[in-house]
C-alpha cells in the first residue's frame, strides 16, 4: 500500500476583505503519496495556488483557517508556530514560483543566493559553493562555476526557471511545489524543464505537487490530478481517469475547451458558458450549479460530497453514476459561440 506524503483533509481558509470573508478553500480534500506527481488545474482564481500556499502557511496577514489538517509525514502544519514552520520550509518542503524574475532577488548574485538557502547546513562556504556550481549543472547551466557570480538580469527566462528548480532542490526536499513554473516559457523550453523536473525527482526520490494550466503537459507529467472549481476539489483520481473517464461535468467541460483537443477548424475557442461565483457569498448546493447542464433541484439545496467513481477515482457531483454510463452528456456544455 502507497503511503500519503501530504494528506489534506477538509480544508478551509477565508480571507478577509470589506465585503465579508471571502471563502478561497472550502472543505479541500487532497492526497499526494509518496514518490508520486500530483497535478492541480482548473480555472484562474479556482484556489490552486492558494492551496499551496496554505500548506506551507505563506499567507496574507488577512487570510484564517476555518478548519481541517494538512498532515506532512503524519504530523498536521496548521498547529505549527511561524517559527516551526519556518523550519520546513525550503529544507522538507520547497517551493518553485511561478515568476523566476520576481523569485530571485535582482541585487544579489546567484551565488549569494544559493548561498544563503543553505544557511541551515552545518558545512563550509566552499562546500556549499560546490554544492551549488553542481546543482545548477544538474538542472543544464552551462559554466556553471563562472554563471554563478552572475545577476538575474544576466540570464534568460528559462535559465532563471532552472536557478529556481536549482534552489529549490538543493536541501533535496521530501515535497518539491511547483506553482505554474513554466507558464512564462516558449514550448521548447517548457519540454526541457518538465523533463529535467522528472530526472530530478527521480533522483531525489521526492514527491510533486505541480500547478499548471496546461492540460497537456499534466497528462505527460503527473501521475494523480486534482481538478479544482472555485475553491473546492471537485474531482481527484488517477491521470487515466481524469483525461479518459472524467465524471465530473466541470472536469469535462474543462477538456473540451482545451485547444489541444480541437480536431476542425473554427474560428472560435471553446469556452464554459456562465460566471465565476461570489466567494464572499457563494451559492447554497453545489458550487458549479449555474454553469451546469444537468443542475437538478437537489443540487441547488445540498452540497455533494466527494463520492467514489472507481478505486481512487471520486468527484463531488450527484450525478457520478450517470455521468460515469454516458460519455456523452455533457456535449453541450461547451458554449462555441464568440
Amino acid at each position: 500500500m502507497t503511503t500519503n506524503l501530504l494528506e489534506v483533509t477538509r480544508l478551509n481558509l477565508g480571507f478577509q476583505t470589506s465585503r465579508g470573508v471571502l471563502k478561497a478553500l472550502r472543505d479541500v480534500t487532497l492526497h499526494v503519496p509518496e514518490g508520486s506527481i500530483v497535478g492541480v488545474v482548473g480555472e484562474s482564481g479556482c484556489g490552486k495556488s492558494t492551496l499551496i500556499y496554505a500548506i506551507i502557511k505563506l499567507l496574507a496577514a488577512n487570510a484564517r483557517f476555518n478548519g481541517g489538517q494538512i498532515l506532512f509525514q503524519g504530523r498536521d502544519l496548521l498547529p505549527l508556530s511561524t517559527e516551526e514552520i519556518r523550519k520546513i520550509r525550503g529544507s522538507q518542503i520547497s517551493m518553485i514560483f511561478q515568476d523566476p524574475m520576481t523569485a530571485l532577488n535582482p541585487v544579489h548574485s546567484i551565488q549569494r543566493q544559493m548561498l544563503d538557502i543553505q544557511y541551515r547546513d552545518q558545512i563550509s562556504q566552499n562546500e556549499k559553493k560546490q554544492r551549488a556550481v553542481a546543482m545548477l549543472e544538474k538542472v543544464g547551466i552551462v559554466d556553471a562555476a563562472r554563471r554563478l557570480k552572475h545577476f538575474p538580469h544576466h540570464f534568460s527566462g528559462g535559465m532563471r526557471q532552472r536557478i529556481a528548480i536549482a534552489m529549490a532542490l538543493l536541501s533535496k526536499p521530501a515535497l518539491l511545489m511547483a506553482d505554474e513554473p513554466t507558464t512564462a516559457l516558449d514550448a521548447t523550453l517548457e519540454a526541457q524543464i518538465v523533463r529535467q523536473l522528472r530526472e530530478l525527482q527521480q533522483e531525489i526520490n521526492c514527491s510533486i505537487l505541480f500547478v499548471s494550466h496546461h492540460l497537456g503537459l499534466v497528462a505527460e507529467f503527473c501521475d494523480r490530478v486534482a481538478v479544482m472549481y472555485a475553491g473546492e476539489v471537485v474531482e481527484e483520481g488517477a491521470v487515466r481517469d481524469i483525461f479518459h473517464r472524467s465524471t465530473h461535468p466541470y472536469t469535462r467541460a474543462l477538456l473540451e475547451c482545451d485547444p489541444a483537443g480541437i480536431k476542425e477548424k473554427t474560428r472560435y475557442l471553446p469556452t464554459i458558458p456562465g460566471a465565476f461565483p461570489d466567494l464572499v457569498n457563494p451559492p447554497r448546493g453545489c458550487i458549479f450549479q449555474d454553469r451546469c447542464p444537468r443542475v437538478m433541484d437537489q443540487c441547488r439545496m445540498q452540497s455533494p460530497n466527494l463520492i467514489p467513481v472507481s478505486n481512487g477515482h471520486v468527484a463531488r457531483c450527484f450525478l457520478v453514476n450517470s455521468c460515469t454510463s454516458n460519455a456523452s452528456l455533457l456535449s453541450e456544455t461547451v458554449n462555441r459561440e464568440p
